[in-house]
């Protein structure tokens, strides 16, 4: 089964059951679910900094077990250095950078509702429902 990477935000979507998530299920049935590690961090801080409930914790938990999670080694590291390089005359954040890098060394597409954040990265597919 093909691989997709989802963008924080879109796993954002499915745990707080927001409309927007229906808008994706189209670009995720039929895939296996990854993440960069950079999203695994940046969703435990949003529960951490937000106060989550147990239960709440509980929903965010089974659906980090549903996918695959992305850790950085001396490749990713490498792409990362590649992005921010090649994003020199249109700054991109050291997250979004991660994010980036960690799909192009995987080599699959990342689904995002930020397009912006990632535009002209070379080598990046990018897949929204952003207008």
């Amino acid at each position: 089964m093909p691989t997709r990477q989802v963008d924080t935000n879109i796993v954002s979507f499915r745990v707080r059951k927001d409309p927007l998530a229906r808008k994706y299920r189209k670009h995720l049935a039929g895939y296996a679910l990854a993440v960069s590690f950079q999203t695994l961090a940046e969703l435990y801080e949003w529960a951490d900094s937000s106060g989550w409930s147990a239960a709440r914790r509980a929903v965010l938990d089974a659906y980090l077990q549903s996918v695959t999670v992305y850790h950085s080694d001396d490749d990713l590291c490498r792409r990362w250095a590649e992005v921010r390089a090649a994003r020199r005359t249109q700054p991109i954040a050291t997250d979004d950078a991660w994010i980036a890098a960690t799909a192009l060394a995987n080599g699959v597409e990342l689904v995002t509702h930020n397009p912006a954040d990632f535009a002209a990265i070379p080598g990046l597919t990018v897949i929204t429902e952003a207008p």
